[in-house]
């Protein structure tokens, strides 16, 4: 039975603000949102934009903000990320030594009308954050290093979506797996296959000539 997948443009291929906002008013209608990646060096190799960005975005388009903070001690920016629109907002497991302020950052984000997800590192196995996902409307699974647009997906992390999507249905949870790294028409049928709800996809899209019949094409799973 066809599924509907949901398609995440992401805004790491970009580098200038202002072209980001202009691809995310081509995105919207297009794509169901824009994955916006927020980095900090302390948690990968580069700096890029915080919440301000974000609120230029809302405020110039109506596309749905998937923001996805690839930063250490991301509590404090938490309410600004909220206010500034994200629609679902994902932190990093690896980011909190404190596992219980992680619960207490999921609840906090669902608490204020936004999708709390979580996300983890290719090196990071599912066992280490399944107690967590019962408090997560998305869990983000990292097919590549956080930190680099274009990189090849990861082959284990196939294993690693069966594994969630197994842990779902047998919990009855609701949880979307949302999939970040080398998405493209051939990974997509696999990732779908495996139980993937929403592809992120950076470079495929945004290099596309056609963006529109790109995403339709991520969207195929008959």
């Amino acid at each position: 039975m066809k599924r509907n997948i949901d398609v995440s443009v992401s805004t790491d291929p970009i580098t200038d603000y202002q072209n980001i906002i202009e691809y995310a008013k081509e995105m919207q209608g297009v794509a169901d949102f824009l994955h916006c990646d927020v980095m900090n060096t302390n948690f990968v190799q580069k700096n890029n934009f915080d919440y301000s960005l974000i609120n230029s975005i809302n405020r110039n388009s109506i596309i749905m903000l998937d923001v996805h903070l690839m930063v250490d001690e991301p509590v404090d920016d938490i309410p600004k990320y909220i206010q500034a629109g994200a629609n679902i907002l994902t932190v990093h497991y690896e980011a909190f030594d404190d596992k219980e302020l992680l619960v207490n950052s999921l609840k906090f984000i669902q608490e204020n009308n936004t999708l709390a997800g979580i996300s983890l590192k290719p090196s990071t196995p599912f066992k280490e954050i399944r107690s967590f996902v019962f408090n997560c409307d998305v869990v983000l699974v990292m097919g590549v290093e956080p930190g680099a647009s274009g990189q090849s997906l990861i082959e284990e992390t196939f294993d690693k979506v069966r594994e969630i999507a197994k842990f779902r249905q047998d919990n009855n949870l609701r949880f979307k797996i949302e999939f970040d790294g080398g998405v493209n028409p051939q990974t997509a049928k696999k990732l779908i296959e495996c139980g993937v709800d929403i592809l992120v996809s950076g470079s495929y899209v945004y290099k596309s000539e056609n963006r529109a019949k790109a995403v339709a094409t991520l969207k195929e799973n008959d």
